[in-house]
């Protein structure tokens, strides 16, 4: 797995093997996925996604803690995947990064609690999966406006994006912030910190 520039994100670019019946690739080895992120992926919900061309999901996140970690795939057609580091006090607060996930290359993004997660399809039937840390809690849930100026995601310009009208009324990041929403570095770290596996008996 590959870092990214932001804490707490990491793109999978496995090997692909192909042949005459189709294709091969690993997309999950818990143990290099510990080595890697020094995370363990608990799994407690699976979320599968279809989106037409244009269709923009996010830029969403949970309360911290418990958070919510994800770690996410596009089966069918392609998306662009964007994490955003929503947690305040972090060195790379608002920035985010973007990568494309498709049914050729089978990569995938894994992000950890307190980051912000928001894709768009770039193709008819755009299918994502995603495992999740923590189960659905619509109390827990938040989201910032993907086409905040302030973020400037920079999403294709040929695209017309369409959003749902809960993601089209969600605050700016600025508002998201003010109003207490935005998970902190500092509780992230410390959830981090809790679940890393600690040397000597237990």
């Amino acid at each position: 797995m590959r870092s990214l520039g932001i804490e707490g994100a990491w793109a999978l670019e496995p090997k692909v093997f192909p042949d005459d019946r189709g294709s091969f690739h690993e997309w999950y080895r818990g143990a290099e996925f510990r080595e890697a992120t020094g995370y363990d992926l608990s799994l407690a919900q699976a979320n599968c996604s279809v989106s037409r061309w244009g269709v923009l999901r996010g830029v969403h996140f949970s309360d911290v803690p418990p958070g919510q970690a994800k770690y996410v795939t596009c089966l069918r057609g392609a998306v662009l995947d964007v994490v955003v580091d929503l947690r305040v006090g972090s060195p790379t607060f608002g920035r985010w990064e973007a990568l494309r996930l498709d049914d050729d290359s089978h990569h995938a993004l894994f992000l950890a609690e307190g980051l912000g997660h928001a894709f768009m399809a770039l193709t008819d039937d755009a299918t994502v999966v995603y495992l999740c840390s923590t189960g659905y809690a619509p109390e827990r849930e938040h989201g910032v406006h993907p086409l905040d100026p302030e973020l400037g995601i920079a999403w294709p310009e040929h695209i017309p994006p369409v959003l749902s009208e809960k993601d089209a009324q969600a605050p700016s990041l600025a508002e998201a912030r003010e109003a207490g929403l935005l998970p902190s570095y500092e509780a992230c770290r410390a959830l981090k910190g809790r679940r890393e596996p600690r040397d000597g008996p237990q």
